[in-house]
């Protein structure tokens, strides 16, 4: 397992592309003076031990040796060995609706990409408390078994669609059977469970289940994202918009959230509806809900002697600077007399 301390210093690696369109304006405008006072053929005589080839050595020489400093200032570091330690926290099932509802652009850029910047801002603000995902469409999926990475975490979520999901619908029933099976009966730890949806096409028992899990312990929140209003479905090819979602009759679909069915849901498990349009409005009240619950110890297993790895980046990144240093931009002469070819024969 690895970890990088210091990403922000990847930024540095954009000196790269800069480099390399400098290189080809400063090659584009020799080229075109050497064409103003001779021509080709003169220039060859004139400076017969010019190589582009070895300019252009160098230059990858150069870059190389600038990525691998740059990835040695972001420190890596390698996990060693696998231990098991005690930790206090809670809980998070997030349930992530996918269905294609949530393409729906009434709010920006959408709402699955809203839902998704809400899980990943409450995951940042959470201490030591597991967490797991869930998504769900026609049927429901676990994309994540609850853990203490949040790295994980947030970065499984960047790759929920709806793709990801056989069936189209809205099986929330399926989400909340699948969240009882992520939660360790032997642990007394507090269990939420973040339901993020639109709220349409939600079944009329839905309550029912959502009491029964509620009944086992599980704390229910439902936070609704889109407007009532609502908006087309887009389709998309290739990442290519094609129109938009259409009816039977041609007509296209619009979207709606439906709140009254959120917040039945969160009645039935004497939880809580939050209108999530405002990223921060349901991030700072489920982080403060979580925050003041009693926290409790279990144990899990992570990585631990990370060891620092830069150094290993850094020697090959000078190493690549060296030899850039010592590398002539002129044809090697020794390497002109190797007459790979028979040239030499052949002229005769």
């Amino acid at each position: 397992m690895y970890r990088i301390e210091e990403p922000i210093y990847f930024y540095l690696l954009a000196i790269i592309p800069a480099m390399i369109v400098i290189f080809l304006l400063v090659f584009w405008w020799k080229k075109r003076m050497q064409r103003t006072f001779s021509d080709a053929a003169l220039l060859k005589k004139l400076a017969p031990n010019s190589s582009t080839f070895k300019n252009t050595l160098k230059l990858i020489f150069l870059v190389v040796g600038i990525a691998f400093l740059v990835i040695g200032l972001t420190n890596p570091k390698m996990g060693t060995k696998l231990k098991t330690v005690k930790r206090e926290g809670v809980d998070v099932v997030f349930a992530l609706d996918v269905s294609k509802s949530m393409l729906a652009e009434d709010i920006a850029p959408n709402r699955l990409e809203k839902s998704k910047q809400i899980i990943s801002k409450i995951i940042d603000k959470l201490g030591s408390d597991r967490v797991g995902i869930i998504v769900y469409a026609g049927n429901s999926y676990p994309l994540l078994p609850i853990t203490t990475d949040h790295g994980a975490a947030n970065m499984f979520l960047q790759n929920a669609n709806p793709d990801m999901v056989s069936s189209q619908g809205t099986a929330i029933n399926e989400a909340l059977e699948l969240a009882k099976t992520y939660y360790n009966n032997d642990e007394q730890t507090n269990r939420f469970l973040i339901i993020i949806s639109d709220g349409e096409d939600h079944q009329e028992e839905t309550k029912q289940v959502a009491q029964n899990l509620a009944n086992e312990g599980v704390k229910i929140y439902t936070i609704g994202v889109g407007t009532e209003k609502g908006g087309p479905i887009p389709m998309r090819l290739n990442g290519s918009m094609i129109g938009y979602k259409k009816d039977n009759k041609g007509e296209t679909v619009i979207s709606k959230r439906v709140p009254k069915v959120l917040q039945g849901i969160a009645d039935a498990s004497n939880g809580t509806y939050i209108d999530g349009n405002v990223t921060d409005n349901p991030v700072n009240k489920i982080a403060n809900i979580i925050a003041n619950a009693e926290k409790n110890e279990f144990e899990t297993k992570q990585f631990s002697d990370y060891k620092d790895q830069f150094q290993w980046f850094l020697a090959l990144g000078l190493l690549f600077l060296v030899i850039d240093i010592f590398l002539f931009d002129k044809k090697t002469k020794w390497l002109k007399k190797v007459d790979l070819f028979n040239e030499e024969n052949n002229k005769k």
